[in-house]
Order: C-alpha cells, then structure tokens, then sequence
C-alpha cells in the first residue's frame, strides 16, 4: 500500500468519512499539493507508525494543538480522540495538563471548544 493509500485509509479511521469526504471535496488546484502532503505524511507517514498507539497519539495531538492556539483544529481532534478511545475525562485531564505548559488562556479556549464538541 502506499503512503497516500495508507493516508487515507487512516486518516478516514481517525476523522471519519464525513470529514475526509468533506475535505476532498473542497480541494481545489490550489489546495491540492497540502491535501496531498498532509495525507501522505501525517496521516501515511505519522499517524500509521506503529510505534505508538492512536490513543496516545491522540492525546500528544491535542496537547499540541492546544499549545499552539490551533483553534480550528481541536474540534476535529476532540472527535478523533473519542474514535481512538480517549473518554472526556481523560480528554479534560490532557488540556488541563497542558495547561501548565502552554498557558491558561489556550487551555481555556480548547476547553470552550471541546465543551461544545462533546455536547454535540
């Protein structure tokens, strides 16, 4: 299989269908080459080691994504933390712990975030 098979059979069990078939729907020429990229390298490359665990991977993702203000990625990564098995409680401890980290006003914008995600 190769890398952007690979991809994309992970990044659709991590993010789901609706979410990938979203996202190559609104792929243009211009936004071609990132979809590519990101589905080759951190889903075919990355997310498809087998080094460690989705579970764990996706707690160091949203450790990350909170760190780095990345607001419009955490909803898509509270969901895939629930698809690889990480309960809301222990998706609360991961934001609370980088909180330390990172800084409380991340920290309290991710917890807004994955609040309404996880009502959803």
């Amino acid at each position: 299989m190769s890398d952007r098979e690979q991809g994309m059979k992970t990044r659709r069990e991590v993010l789901g269908d609706e979410h990938v078939d979203r996202a190559v729907a609104n792929t243009t020429p211009f936004t071609e080459p990132f979809q590519d990229f990101i589905t080759r390298y951190a889903w075919g490359e990355i997310w498809s080691r087998p080094g460690l665990d989705r579970k764990t991977r996706s707690c160091i993702t949203l450790a990350a994504l909170v760190s780095l203000g990345a607001e419009n990625e955490i909803g898509m990564h509270v969901k895939a933390a629930i698809t690889n098995g990480l309960t809301p409680e222990e998706i609360a401890e991961v934001i609370l712990h980088t909180a330390i980290y990172a800084g409380v006003p991340r920290a309290n914008s991710a917890f807004a975030i994955a609040k309404k995600v996880l009502e959803e």
